[in-house]
Parts: structure tokens; sequence; C-alpha cells
């Protein structure tokens, strides 16, 4: 078959992301799959781990949130975890087989006399060989700078919503609130892990606005959440109607081709899919998952469920040192290629060949890796149509491969 090569983009239109949402289902699948094979294993997915350190009493007023003071849903506030408890949950949680572990507190954002037990804690999972990761609300750059130099990699803090609708679920702060603190977080290094909830009585065109917006950040999220609705009695959204399971896996699916290079994490609402929904998430490119029987202070699929899924599927939990493996934001670089061709010594450094530069080369076993340079609109595609341009399939001769691996010199 053709492959299309999928470039990070910062330039989409509502009507290209639109367009994409309405594609046949098994040719929008076949693209997202084609999009994911090319900067991901499609056969593993990182398992990840949420603890609330801080569960309850947020004074904000967000519609779908159980946690919310504002809301009557008879969850009762905690103080801040003690860091030797968040240390035990962490240990439990990497026998598991979680790679990334991410605490959680609610509250509009950390007081200073909060700031030293959170680097703690952050400290603490890190030296266990955690991929860490935190969602504590709004950040300023001092604090964004702490949690950098406390050893955090991730910050989570989603936009929700399309911006549009998102004075519909969320009163207390504003979207531009949650630019800043995404700004800040960049600014002092950390890797950003930003995404939203559908579900929430949007329309498709709202959910087209949350991944264009997502997509067109400066730098994409090297993690992107998608969340479906988890209705809780006492919030605003309790009688919901529940999304089409086929447009949450178009959801997916479109988050993968948009943001190719990026974690696309499938979070909140996994207790309601069916085993079938779940298999289809993970072909349109889902490659994380958050088990332990709660997320937060909702339900969740518990370990020994997700360990007979990943059975079933073929699927493999992803080892730490393979989580930031990617080609994210690689500027004139387009991989149109599976991963799994690395291996070999026929590209070199010369081909911009991300295979050869993680020192294994490519083409082993008569694979095909496909590294080319991005320079060339060649192997570029309007992803709006559901047309397949094929990418090239030969060395050039000058680049001294002779293997058909599909390198161009840059």
């Amino acid at each position: 078959m053709p492959v299309v090569a999928f470039p990070v983009r910062h330039d989409w239109t509502r009507a290209e992301v639109e367009a994409l949402f309405e594609l046949p289902f098994t040719e929008l699948l076949y693209q997202a799959a084609s999009a994911h094979r090319q900067h991901f294993d499609p056969c593993e997915v990182q398992v990840s781990t949420l603890l609330s350190v801080k569960t309850g009493g947020c004074p904000e007023d967000c519609a779908y949130c159980p946690q919310s003071a504002q809301h009557g849903t008879g969850l009762a506030a905690s103080k801040l975890m003690e860091v030797e408890s968040v240390i035990e949950q962490a240990r439990q949680a990497k026998a598991a087989g979680a790679s990334r572990f991410c605490m959680g507190a609610a509250w509009r954002s950390p007081k200073p006399r909060d700031m030293p037990k959170v680097t703690a804690m952050v400290r603490a999972v890190k030296a266990l060989g955690l991929e860490t990761c935190a969602t504590l609300g709004m950040l300023d750059a001092e604090q964004a700078r702490e949690l950098k130099a406390a050893g955090l990699d991730y910050y989570n803090h989603n936009l929700d919503t399309d911006p549009e609708f998102y004075p519909d679920i969320i009163r207390t702060r504003t979207i531009q609130d949650r630019f800043d603190t995404l700004g800040n977080v960049r600014d002092a290094g950390l890797k950003t892990c930003c995404g939203g909830i559908v579900g929430m009585g949007e329309t498709r065109r709202q959910r087209a606005g949350l991944l264009m917006t997502l997509a067109n950040l400066p730098a994409q999220p090297e993690s992107v959440p998608i969340n479906q609705l988890v209705p809780v009695p006492g919030t605003p959204l309790a009688d919901a109607p529940p999304l089409d399971p086929f447009e949450f896996v178009r959801t997916i699916a479109v988050a993968r081709i948009l943001m190719p290079a990026s974690m696309v994490r499938l979070s909140a609402g996994r207790a309601e899919m069916s085993d079938e929904m779940q298999a289809l998430c993970f072909a349109a490119g889902a490659n994380s998952i958050f088990h332990g029987d709660k997320l937060l202070t909702t339900g969740n699929p518990d370990t020994e469920y997700d360990n007979a899924l990943f059975q079933r599927l073929g699927l493999r939990p992803m080892a730490i040192d393979q989580v930031s493996t990617s080609t994210h934001d690689t500027p004139g670089l387009t991989i149109v290629g599976s991963s799994e061709c690395c291996g070999g010594g026929c590209c070199t450094e010369g081909n911009n060949c991300s295979c050869s530069a993680g020192g294994g080369g490519c083409g082993t076993g008569g694979s095909k890796c496909g590294c080319k340079d991005s320079k060339s609109d060649a192997a570029a595609v309007s992803l709006a149509m559901p047309v397949l341009q094929a990418a090239p399939t030969a060395c050039a001769p000058e680049d001294g491969c002779g293997c058909g691996c599909g390198c161009e010199a840059a």
C-alpha cells in the first residue's frame, strides 16, 4: 500500500479538521493508523497511573467535575497526602507495570506552602525510575521552574473543550488562563500534557475546534489525553447523553492525524467502553491508558482487566526508555515508514534519517524505513482528502545506501 507522510503542522483550519471527521470510518482509521506507525510501534501502549494527592473541595466550577465544592456530589475534601504515602502508591504502580505516574490535586493553583511537599513527591517518584507528571491547576512561572528543578517530566493542563464552547462548561477561569499556564510550563522546559473531554454536549464542529486548537499551539503537546465524559450525579452534566462510540473513535483518529508524534492517551471513561471500542481506539492511534481501579475519583478498569485485554489484542506495555523516542516537532524531517524497520545500518546522518540518528540505521531484513527530507513537497498530502500518495521507495545513488529504504539526501 502507498504510504502518506504526516508532518507536524501548526496551521490547521477548522474546515480541514471537520473534513477529516467526515471521512468514511475505515478510511479515517487507515490514515490514523498510518500516521501512528510513522512515529510509534503500533503494538506498544504506555501504561500510566494517576493518583489524587489532594481530593475534593476545589473552588472551580467545571461542570463535569465531582471535585468542585460548588456541586452537590457528596465528595469529602481531603488534605494533601504525605510524601511517604505517595511513594508507596508509586511503588505499587510500578510493580503493576506502570512506567508513568501522575499526581493530581483539586485546587485552583498550588499555594506557596504546598510547593515543598509537592516537589518532594516529584523527586521521590522520579527516583523510582518512573516518568513523572503532575496536574495541579494554574501555575505561575516560578512554580513551573520549581517543578522542573524537582525532576518533573510532564505538566498536565487540559483545554477541556473548544474555546467557543468553553464558557458553557467553566466560568471561574478563562481559556486564556489555561494558555498562560501552558506558556509558563513551556518556558520552564517542561513537556506538556494537554487534551480535553468529549461528550459534554459539544457539537462535532466544536470537537474539531478543540483538536485544531491543540494542534496549532506553538509546540504541540507531547501528550494528548482524550477523555470521555463520566457523568457524575450532582454535577451539571449528570444527565448528559452518551457520545456515540464511533464518534469517540473518530476523535481519537483525528487527534492522531493532527498530532502524529504525540502520545494520544485513552483516559477517563474507559470503564464504560466495551473491549471492542477500546480496540478500535488503539487501532486509531491511542497509545496510552491509565490503569488502576480509580482515575482520580471515577471508576476505571482494574489492572487484571487491562492485562487480559492487552493479551487478547497482542499489545504490550511500553518501557519507560521508549516513551521519548518519537521525532516530535523535528524540523525538516518527516518519517514515512514504520519504526519497526530500524536496526540495520544503511542510512547515514547525511540522509537526515531518524533511524540512523538513533544509532540503529534502517533497512534490516529487507524492511523499508522511508526517511525523507520534508523540504520536498512530494510526500505531502492534503489530509482532508481520502487520496493517498506514495512516498519514495528507493535511495538515490549518491546516498550510498543501496538498500531501497527510501532515504533522500538532505
